[in-house]
């Protein structure tokens, strides 16, 4: 991406919901949050009006459900979150309260057109909630024993249940009121950290709930958190930092992880996993989805990002 990638770390990517179309995407990464308009061919540091004198490093990144029509994108940055109205061309930043956090994460609530809600995750400072589409923010631990927060999830049915997880160094959260108070899972101590979430696209019937532990398990519950089985695999023996599932999922149990820094697929719901090519790897995204004839975006410890295809 720039002379100095070899510097770099991408830390997290994301696409546009229309990205067949409109080709657009996102990299978070330490020399700052950075935008591509041609399907990750090229690409330019985003928030270019904000006239900084060096690159904010970005540790996170969210596009809004609706940015076919809002156009909004979300970054998380030390100090607060950056914020664009259209498809990133033109950024506000928004501080969180003081003391200043350093923002790990975000989750959007799939209906944020109506309810505004968007959530902020921290390195020490726990959980910030905007009901405003990312204007104002405000703290909302109660619960949370646990400030150090290193990944958010909303269900996508949030406007009917309300659900979000928070996972912590030592331990994974849910809330069932918006946010507003968190109580511990039934996942086991020893699991901890969790690094990932993914939850199932039916959820609020299904229930599924995936986690990447630090401790090299990944772990699935059936039943929205209460109990858990670890996806036995030896292929799967070290830091679970992504978790991806099928946008048809659980009609195509295809499931896609990062495991250290390389991509494992599973076709059959974690029974059996195939590795991907690539190394290095820290951040993924998927723009079509995790079928044969599919690609992955795949952000890399040096700071570039690479287009991996999946093969039927």
């Amino acid at each position: 991406m720039t002379e100095n990638a070899a510097l770099d770390f991408v830390y997290g990517m994301a696409v546009s919901p229309a990205f067949v179309e409109d080709g657009c995407c996102f990299a978070a990464r330490t020399s700052g949050l950075f935008r591509s308009e041609d399907a990750g061919i090229t690409w330019a540091l985003a928030p270019q009006n904000l006239n900084l004198d060096a690159g904010l490093a970005a540790l996170a990144v969210a596009v809004s459900p609706a940015f076919r029509t809002d156009r909004t994108v979300f970054a998380g940055v030390a100090g607060g979150v950056l914020r664009s109205l259209d498809a990133g061309q033109n950024w506000e930043a928004i501080p969180l309260p003081s003391p200043p956090p350093v923002v790990t994460c975000l989750a959007v609530s799939p209906d944020i057109e109506q309810d505004g809600y968007l959530f902020a995750g921290t390195m020490e400072d726990g959980i910030f909630r905007s009901p405003d589409r990312g204007r104002s923010w405000h703290s909302w631990n109660f619960g949370l024993l646990d400030l150090r927060c290193l990944a958010l999830a909303a269900s996508p049915a949030f406007a009917e249940d309300e659900t979000l997880f928070a996972a912590t160094e030592t331990a994974l959260y849910r809330s069932t009121n918006g946010g507003r108070a968190w109580r511990e899972t039934g996942l086991p101590l020893e699991a901890s950290p969790v690094l990932s979430l993914a939850l199932s696209p039916a959820f609020r019937a299904d229930g599924v709930l995936f986690a990447g532990t630090d401790a090299g398990q990944f772990q699935r519950s059936r039943d929205r958190g209460r109990t858990w089985e670890v996806l036995g695999s030896s292929a799967l023996d070290g830091s679970i930092n992504a978790v991806l599932l099928s946008p048809e999922y659980p009609d195509r149990h295809h499931v896609l992880v990062l495991c250290d820094d390389c991509l494992w697929l599973s076709r059959d719901d974690g029974a059996t996993w195939v590795p991907l090519e690539g190394e290095g790897i820290s951040a993924v995204a998927a723009p079509n989805g995790l079928g044969a004839g599919a690609f992955l975006l795949a952000g890399t410890v040096g700071g570039g990002v690479a287009r991996i295809p999946l093969s039927g």
